[in-house]
């Protein structure tokens, strides 16, 4: 989009609030999401417990995934009409709650008293993201982030544990008085709901009870030349060598931009897919977590779960992204260039269960299972 185009956009967004703002507020609180087209768990917990404080609560959503999706004349439309929708809300609303950048929330000059509530979607800050990389191949122009006003207008962050704190500060440009170190809903979810999702897992899968299971939940990497598929063709060939063994059996989980693909010979030998599972649900059966530079490695913590770090593309991430979490220096024992030598220490047992404490001691919140309530808490005192 060009800096004239913008700028137009805007002019006419804030022309059709300013008649907007006319309306009467109310006691409503809103949710936005270009994450999801639906209402994520941590946005379910939250409106859960809102309504079991106070049943005539009034809670609306908007709900339009952005990236990762066709684009075209059609998806413009979509989002267009879904950030009307989340003006007409936000311009009744005393509370608004967001779980990644919402234009409309930056952009917009809103009425006085409103509080906006960043609840990032990640649990902590180990790749670089926002101010942090700027002009990066993976990042935003400066230029495009001050027309856009990105992540400005927030008046509390939702942080992890706090020794991310630093990096949230640098991610969104803000002073650490606007952090919170709650964590997010979904922590007292993987806690509170860990026994029922073992059940619900081998109930649909019987066959997987007695096997070492591993989750492979990579993230997401934009502009890299890195081959994920070939990548992940390599993992699979080494951890079951050309034939089905026995003891273990692996699960992907693709990050929603980047779908990898599973052939039937890969199903064959102990690949599976498990697409009536989420990645946070399936947690609770892993006996490994394989990631890269996901936040499903502090998820992953949260339960023990042992982890590796596949980084097969460590130096051109570093380069075009940008890390807050030196995986390679901090967690040596546990990360990999390649997936022979990950499955090899992984196969042997190898694994350092000693990083793994340090990692839960550092990087975790404090009171973990109390984030929905801290989070509703803070809505409430804002209303």
């Amino acid at each position: 989009m060009t800096k004239l185009a913008i700028l137009v956009v805007k002019f006419f967004l804030n022309l059709i609030y300013g008649f907007m703002k006319l309306l009467p507020r109310d006691d409503r609180i809103v949710f936005l999401s270009r994450q999801s087209n639906d209402i994520s768990l941590d946005f379910f917990m939250l409106q859960e417990e809102l309504k079991a404080r106070n049943s005539q609560v009034k809670i609306f959503s908007v709900c339009c995934r952005l990236e990762g999706e066709k684009s075209g004349f059609g998806k413009l439309v979509q989002f267009t009409l879904a950030t009307l929708k989340s003006m007409y809300y936000m311009v009744k609303a005393k509370v608004v709650i967001l779980d990644a950048y919402w234009p409309a929330v930056s952009i917009l000059k809103h009425k006085k008293g409103l509080k906006v509530i960043q609840i990032w979607h990640a649990l902590g800050k180990i790749k670089q993201s926002g101010y942090q990389t700027l002009c990066k191949e993976s990042g935003r122009g400066k230029e495009i982030a001050k027309l856009m006003n990105m992540h400005r207008g927030y008046d509390f962050i939702i942080a992890g544990g706090r020794a991310w704190n630093p990096y949230y500060c640098q991610s969104f440009d803000v002073e650490e008085n606007k952090l919170r170190n709650f964590g997010l809903p979904r922590i007292d979810f993987l806690l509170e709901s860990e026994s029922e999702n073992r059940k619900k897992f081998f109930e649909t899968y019987r066959e997987l009870e007695g096997k070492k299971i591993i989750l492979y939940a990579p993230t997401f990497r934009k502009n890299m030349t890195a081959n994920v598929n070939a990548q992940w063709e390599t993992l699979v060939e080494e951890l079951f060598k050309d034939e089905a063994n026995p003891e273990f059996a692996l699960i992907v989980k693709s990050h929603p931009n980047q779908k990898l693909t599973v052939t039937e010979k890969m199903k064959a030998l102990g690949v599976y897919e498990c697409e009536e599972f989420k990645a946070v649900d399936i947690l609770a059966v892993a006996d490994y977590l394989v990631t890269d530079y996901s936040a499903i490695a502090i998820e992953g913590a949260i339960l023990s779960v042992p982890t590796y770090y596949f980084l097969y593309d460590y130096e051109e991430y570093i380069d075009k992204n940008g890390m807050n979490l030196d995986l390679m220096k901090e967690l040596p024992k546990v990360s990999f260039r390649d997936a022979s030598a990950l499955v090899e220490n992984l196969k042997s047992g190898g694994y350092d269960s000693e990083t793994l404490k340090e990692y839960r001691e550092k990087y975790l919140p404090e009171d973990l299972g109390e984030s929905t309530e801290k989070i509703v808490d803070l809505i409430l005192e804002n209303m």
